[in-house]
């Protein structure tokens, strides 16, 4: 079975048999630690799955440094952890790097880019903008003031992907929202820095936002306390994030980095690599957040909208621009 035809499948648990060639696989969490809550603690969800389906164990560590990449990578190539999965775009050098010294040895980076992928390797994307764009719709909806928040963590490409996408959905139901946006720093240091994710959600609240979205790893645990703690809602990233504050977290923009983890591990050394593949919508990547922590805060016209736009986006009915287009976003200044 394909990677891709994983993702679609149903999750109905595996079993390993004596006809599998497993090997204990290995995860890298990235700078932010692998609790979070946020993209490392989904990718652990994913992996925590794969285990508890299987009986199997894996191999993990949890950056405290750069410097520690390329040397965590061949750490684990050389005891022969296989596959070795990293998270975060930071990983995509030193894995290019690694790689073709231990050409027996699969490994998978999420959310990182290499110009010239290495046979040994899977790069996955997500289609963030996608999924970004359909709770900026919910913002939109949701705002009282006409002013909607976003707050990212470092700033880099991929977040004001993020945000691009956010914009677009927010101004799709109301042209004349205004867009806020603001990043945490940067530098690695932003994904966990919730007191200045908590000053920016302050500084934004002033500005008359009342719906704020963080896209800012560990960062955005500041936003969220502090948006609940000022009366207005927040949005989630990557993990399903409504529980933090049942009924002021108004959704959460889901980034199935715990599917990616868990098929991976799943397909073991018979991984598809040399290639890259990036999920979104269709291949249900990406989305939003509904349970009952929030549902009261969603009503059936907002639900409606949202989903409309995910069966046009999906068609290729609507299309959302990607930052990484032209490198600039059509409706939001950073």
């Amino acid at each position: 079975m394909s990677f891709m035809k994983s993702i679609l499948a149903s999750t109905a648990a595996v079993a390993l048999t004596a006809a599998a060639a497993w090997a204990e696989p290995a995860v890298i969490f990235d700078l932010g630690g692998k609790f979070d809550k946020s993209f490392n603690e989904a990718a652990f969800n994913g992996a925590k799955r794969w285990a508890e389906e299987t009986g199997g164990t894996f191999r993990e560590i949890e950056m405290q440094s750069e410097a520690q990449r390329e040397q965590a990578l061949r750490r684990f190539a050389e005891t022969g952890a296989n596959p070795i999965v990293t998270t975060g775009f930071a990983f995509a050098t030193p894995v290019g790097n690694v790689a073709p010294d231990y050409p027996d040895t699969k490994f998978v980076n999420i959310d990182g880019w290499l110009p010239e992928i290495p046979a040994n390797v899977l790069m996955i994307g997500f289609q963030e903008h996608q999924g970004s764009y359909l709770v900026g719709q919910l913002a939109a909806m949701a705002s009282e003031s006409g002013t909607v928040g976003f707050i990212g963590g470092m700033d880099i490409p991929l977040i004001r992907h993020f945000g691009c996408g956010y914009a677009q959905g927010a101004k799709s139901v109301n042209p004349n929202v205004t867009v806020v946006a603001n990043m945490t720093g940067t530098t690695p240091a932003a994904w966990n820095d919730p007191v200045t994710g908590s000053e920016l959600t302050k500084a934004q609240i002033s500005q008359g936002a009342d719906v704020i979205y963080a896209a800012a790893g560990g960062t955005g645990i500041g936003v969220l306390q502090t948006a609940a703690d000022e009366g207005v809602l927040s949005i989630g990233v990557d993990s399903n994030q409504n529980y933090l504050h049942p009924g002021k977290v108004l959704t959460s923009m889901l980034k199935r980095v715990d599917v990616a983890v868990y098929n991976s591990m799943k397909e073991g050394t018979a991984l598809e690599t040399g290639t890259a593949m990036v999920l979104g919508l269709a291949e249900e990547g990406v989305g939003y957040a509904v349970d009952e922590n929030n549902e009261s805060l969603l009503s059936e016209e907002m639900i409606a909208t949202v989903e409309a736009s995910k069966a046009a986006i999906i068609a290729g009915d609507l299309e959302v621009v990607a930052y990484y287009a032209n490198d600039s976003c059509p409706v939001l200044d950073f």
